[in-house]
């Protein structure tokens, strides 16, 4: 009788220290702004990230072979706020002016997209195969994401918390430099 009551405390503090571990494991609890392979939730890559942080992506724009930089924060609800666009060539594919509640501004030939107010939950990317030469520039440090991300995958960029099993399948971007 009393071995038999060993073996229950026993089975039941292993099953306490499996289901400890897989909560652990599985719980989502690390902040992180995530690339995500298209639509699957599955992280590419991620960057530890709180809602008080931005960051910018910046790409080569195909026609004009110029620098594009578009900056991003985090806001209070957890999606995406496009805050600004930099860009110096004023033709094709580029706003030529202010929406409304956003100021238009020529700085030292650039030209600037400010006050913008553009919220998403998270907007897709496809990494750049020939000239894009996407970039995310997050604390003034640029990470080439083709270093992360196979050049042509569509990913999804988001704010979201993950799990210790989403850090171990994608990459932390700021450890791998």
């Amino acid at each position: 009788m009393e071995k038999r009551k060993s073996v229950r405390k026993l089975i039941f503090l292993l099953f306490l220290i499996i289901s400890s571990i897989a909560i652990i494991f599985f719980i989502p609890f690390r902040q992180a702004l995530v690339f995500e392979f298209q639509d699957s939730g599955r992280p590419l890559a991620y960057i530890p990230f709180s809602k008080e942080e931005t960051f910018k992506i910046k790409y080569t724009h195909s026609i004009h072979l110029s620098d594009v930089v578009e900056s991003y924060k985090i806001t209070e609800k957890g999606h995406i706020q496009q805050y600004e666009l930099m860009y110096e060539d004023y033709s094709i594919g580029m706003p030529e002016n202010a929406s409304e509640g956003e100021i238009f501004e020529q700085k030292d030939g650039k030209y600037f997209l400010k006050n913008m107010n553009r919220i998403f939950p998270s907007f897709d990317l496809r990494v750049g195969k020939v000239r894009a030469n996407h970039r995310v520039i997050f604390k003034n440090e640029e990470y080439q994401l083709s270093r992360y991300i196979e050049p042509g995958t569509w990913i999804r960029i988001k704010f979201k918390k993950i799990n210790i099993f989403q850090q171990l399948k994608g990459v932390n971007i700021l450890e791998s430099t």
